[in-house]
């Protein structure tokens, strides 16, 4: 007679408990290092939580569980169908699952490659450094304020073909449309519609204009992909700039932030850096490995799933810890230990993996890789001047809130 596993219901299963709320970065991957080595999962406020860097990969690239981003309006008391009727524009790629994603991701692919993202570091290398020449001579600055937020509008600006004198509008939309992340989406509904329908309208007038007269961009390279007569709507070009916008503004603002705090706490790296700018690559990879913006992403079992023998009931909700699969010991070689020297085998996990990997992966990798090298070599002798404020640790996109600096002036 041949024996046949039962799965236990996840909520029959004896299991610790994490509540990493309010907790100092440290004290929370401490939490998370006592819970790995617990149990494969852990109980939390919201469902369940994998830490492990084998379960976070499995659950992220298993497509049975969609991303939560589709359920923020339920999750905030905004019903679904009423918030996507506000927006007025169709569901974002972020948020899309089954064979629409698959098309769009299929159709979008050759748009978002790292060749297409390496045509923009000359931009990039303008855009920083003009950045760093207006602090330069102080030895002093507030990062965040400086340099973080106002560097990657021009870029993606450069990569959509809007002018200089609107970058100013991208910027303020950015801002607001992030909002959706902060935890507060019945109050700031009417700022994340009035800037998506703003830069949608903004957009539609671009692509309208490209589609008769294409130049070097990206909207451009949209509206010439072209599968087996597949081809974008001009509501999908929206959406997608939307989406470019979220994946290569706020992300690379704040791990850059990020970064350089985390330099802060390794000055020798930081001058390793400075003498050594083909070290770029692997910096970038580091810190987004030690310190990532992304801590973490939320999925749901889309029907009943089973897992590792355990069964995860339709609708419940499984947060994927990237920071914690960053620093797992059965992966990584002395995980705790920062250095930008050596060369990791394994891939960090800031960006996801599977389906909803990073839309802009290429992009930040770029921004960051060209910023952090000519950052080390005109701000030598890097300290903190000043308590670092962080943002709340319930947002999305984490980072520093104000990073105050001080370095030897050039």
């Amino acid at each position: 007679m041949t024996d046949v596993t039962v799965p236990h219901r996840v909520d029959q299963l004896e299991l610790p408990y994490l509540n990493t709320e309010g907790m100092e970065r440290r004290d929370a991957l401490a939490a998370m290092d006592v819970v790995r080595e617990t149990h494969w999962l852990a109980r939390t406020d919201m469902g369940y939580c994998v830490t492990r860097h084998e379960d976070v990969t499995a659950i992220l690239r298993d497509k049975r569980f969609h991303s939560a981003l589709s359920m923020l309006p339920q999750m905030q008391g905004v019903p679904e169908n009423a918030y996507w009727e506000k927006r007025n524009e169709r569901q974002s790629i972020l948020a899309m699952e089954g064979d629409e994603h698959a098309r769009l991701r299929r159709l979008v692919a050759p748009a978002f490659t790292p060749a297409s993202a390496n045509r923009l570091r000359p931009t990039m290398r303008a855009v920083i450094g003009d950045l760093i020449d207006r602090v330069a001579g102080d030895g002093h600055c507030e990062f965040v304020a400086d340099v973080c937020d106002p560097y990657p509008i021009p870029i993606i600006c450069e990569l959509l073909g809007a002018p200089r004198e609107d970058w100013k509008l991208f910027s303020h939309w950015a801002t607001d449309i992030f909002r959706i992340f902060n935890g507060n989406l019945v109050e700031d509904l009417p700022f994340i519609e009035r800037a998506g329908l703003e830069l949608n309208e903004y957009v539609a007038a671009m692509v309208a204009e490209r589609r008769g007269a294409p130049r070097d961009d990206l909207l451009s390279d949209l509206i010439a992909i072209e599968e087996q007569g597949d081809r974008l709507s001009t509501g999908e070009m929206t959406m997608l700039a939307q989406a470019v916008l979220m994946a290569g503004t706020d992300t690379t603002r704040n791990q850059l932030a990020c970064s350089v705090e985390l330099f802060c706490e390794h000055p020798e790296q930081w001058a390793v850096l400075a003498t050594r700018p083909d070290l770029a690559q692997r910096a970038v990879e580091e810190s987004m490995r030690y310190l990532g913006a992304v801590r973490a992403t939320v999925r749901f079992a889309a029907e009943d799933i089973v897992y590792r023998d355990v069964l995860f009931p339709q609708g419940t909700f499984v947060t994927t810890s990237l920071a914690a699969a960053n620093r797992d010991p059965e992966v990584w070689d002395h995980p705790n230990t920062f250095d930008v020297t050596e060369e990791r085998s394994t891939a960090q996990m800031t960006f996801g993996s599977g389906i909803h990997f990073c839309l802009g992966a290429a992009l930040a990798r770029a921004e960051l890789q060209v910023a952090l090298p000519i950052l080390a070599q005109r701000m030598r002798g890097l300290a903190l001047d000043g308590q670092v404020e962080w943002k709340p640790a319930t947002f999305g996109i984490w980072g520093p809130a104000r990073l105050p600096l001080r370095f030897t002036p050039s």
